[in-house]
This record gives structure tokens, C-alpha cells and sequence, in this order.
């Protein structure tokens, strides 16, 4: 017997963070969206609802959650989009791959048409470590086409972009045509990997253009708070720093109002050449933290 899909459960919001949508409007001329990670405590998930609260008046096109390696916080990601849904925002949970059945994914996908989910983050995703077999689907093509298969147009799909190429690329012309294939698969929108050099964005968008890819193409924006973190996280996504911004986020040492400054102000420069350049919208890493992300749009007014 085919198994009911799951419904997961909403932890009640503090009714003192409800003030918070109250604001004025403050949105700024272009479209943002904004992403956290799901929380693995109760401070946690107050903390994240929070920071939604805080973000809110900026009018987000949604909120997304990711998702671990092999689906490893599948249950915390899920929740996270009930409790953002039951607030009154459009939420995209994060959905990998890897490791996954065919039957695992289309349950996963009959669980958020049955909560009126109708956005997915499509990734090829991670193995964790001990996990053993790959799955029976290998790439974030291979997802996107099930979910066109099994739903239909139901799902507005968005994908992953990498400006200066994924990692794990053998060339930037395999990247590409990596790229290429998913969103003929049937992705409405890519949203990249964060980065600092625009030009970067520029030349992606320029040659995806010329393969034949028309859709929306939004950057991902890592606002700078912290310099070992930004050099570690960077290390292992292949997202490169310019070495003027290490060099100067290096020169102030412990100073973290003069990080959290500089990095304000590089990072609103970026995203203003991003709107210049012309950006569909701008999509946030926020690392479950509002007040970085804030700043920037801040700024951007």
C-alpha cells in the first residue's frame, strides 16, 4: 500500500515577535528571497522565527530552508517551512538527491502539495559520510525532471548556479552544460552560489545566454561578518574572496566593528553592481541571523 504523505508538525510562534510584521512597508526596488538552515532546538526554532519576524517587512518573495547531506535534517527543514507557511510567507524547503529513491522523492513531493508548498529548492546534494550507495538518482537534472514527471507544473523549481564554477567540475565548459541541462530539465529559476566578484555574475549570465538558457539567474548574497568563518566556508564551496577583501578583512585583526563595517559597505556595493548589472532579484544567506542581512539592504536604500 502506497504510504500517506507526511504532515509535519507547527511549533506555535511567541506572540511578542508578531509586532514585528507591523512595520512600515520597507522593501527595497528589487525583489529579495532569503534562506536559513533548520534549527536543531526549540531556542533554535524561536530564534529562526524571529529572525523571520525582522526580515518580513522587506517583502520576500520566500524563505528557504536547506536541506542536509542525503536528506540528513529532512524532518527539521520541513518543519521550518510549516512554521515560516503558518506565519503567512512562501517558504522552498532545499531537496537533494542524493542517496534518495524515486518513491522516497515523490512522497517527499506529495507531502508539500499536501501542505500547499509549491516552491523546491532542486539540489543534486551531498552523500554523508557511511551512507553506501548513491541512489537511484545522480544529478540535480535527474530531479528536476522526476518532479516535472510527477507534478506537473505544480512546483515553481529553483536550482542551483555556480558564477565561478562548481568545485567539483572537471572544466568550466562541463559546468555549464551541467547547468544547461537541469534548466532545460525543467527549473524556472537558478540561484547561485554566493561570490564577490560581479563580473563573475556577468560572464555566467553572458554565456548562459548564448546556451540557450532565458530563465532568471539571481545572485546569492553572503553578507561579511566574520573573517575565519567567510575563509572557512569559502575553502570548502570554492567561492573565491578577492584578495584585496582578505587582505583587509585580515588587517583589522579582532576588530569586529570594523569587520562588520567594511563588510557592510563591500557587500552593498556588490549588490548594487548586481541590480546595475541586472539582477532578476537578490537572494540572502543569512546563516539564521538578521541583522547582517539588515545592514546590507540598509545600505542598499
Amino acid at each position: 500500500h502506497r504510504r500517506q504523505p507526511r504532515i509535519f508538525r507547527i511549533r506555535t510562534v511567541p506572540t511578542r515577535l508578531n509586532h514585528l510584521n507591523q512595520r512600515n512597508n520597507m522593501s527595497i526596488s528589487i525583489p529579495v528571497s532569503f534562506e536559513f538552515f533548520p534549527p536543531k532546538t526549540a531556542e533554535g526554532e524561536d530564534k529562526l522565527m524571529h529572525t523571520v519576524a525582522e526580515l518580513a517587512p522587506h517583502n520576500p518573495e520566500f524563505f528557504s530552508v536547506t536541506y542536509g547531506a542525503g536528506g540528513s535534517t529532512q524532518e527539521g527543514t520541513f518543519n521550518a517551512v510549516a512554521n515560516i507557511r503558518a506565519q503567512g510567507h512562501q517558504a522552498a524547503p532545499h531537496l537533494s538527491c542524493i542517496g534518495a529513491t524515486r518513491s522516497k522523492i515523490s512522497e517527499i513531493l506529495d507531502g508539500l502539495k499536501t501542505q500547499g508548498v509549491n516552491r523546491i529548492v532542486a539540489l543534486r546534494g551531498d552523500l554523508p559520510s557511511g551512507m553506501g550507495g548513491m541512489g537511484e538518482l545522480h544529478h540535480a537534472s535527474d530531479l528536476v525532471a522526476l518532479i516535472r514527471e510527477h507534478s506537473g507544473d505544480y512546483f515553481n523549481i529553483h536550482v542551483a548556479a555556480y558564477p565561478e564554477y562548481h568545485p567539483q567540475s572537471r572544466t568550466p565548459q562541463d559546468d555549464l552544460k551541467n547547468f544547461v541541462k537541469k534548466m532545460h530539465a525543467g527549473a524556472n529559476t537558478a540561484i547561485t552560489q554566493y561570490f564577490y566578484n560581479a563580473d563573475a555574475y556577468a560572464r555566467f549570465i553572458e554565456d548562459a545566454r548564448k546556451a540557450g538558457v532565458d530563465a532568471p539567474i539571481v545572485p546569492g548574497i553572503m553578507p561579511i561578518t566574520n573573517y575565519s568563518r567567510l575563509a572557512r566556508f569559502s575553502e570548502t564551496c570554492g567561492a573565491e574572496i578577492p584578495r584585496w577583501i582578505l587582505l583587509k578583512l585580515a588587517s583589522f585583526g579582532d576588530d569586529q566593528a570594523s569587520i562588520k563595517a567594511f563588510g557592510e559597505e563591500v557587500v552593498a556595493q556588490l549588490c548594487q553592481r548586481l541590480i546595475a548589472l541586472g539582477a532578476p532579484s537578490l537572494h540572502f544567506y543569512t546563516l539564521n541571523n538578521a541583522a547582517p542581512t539588515l545592514a546590507v539592504l540598509k545600505n542598499l536604500k
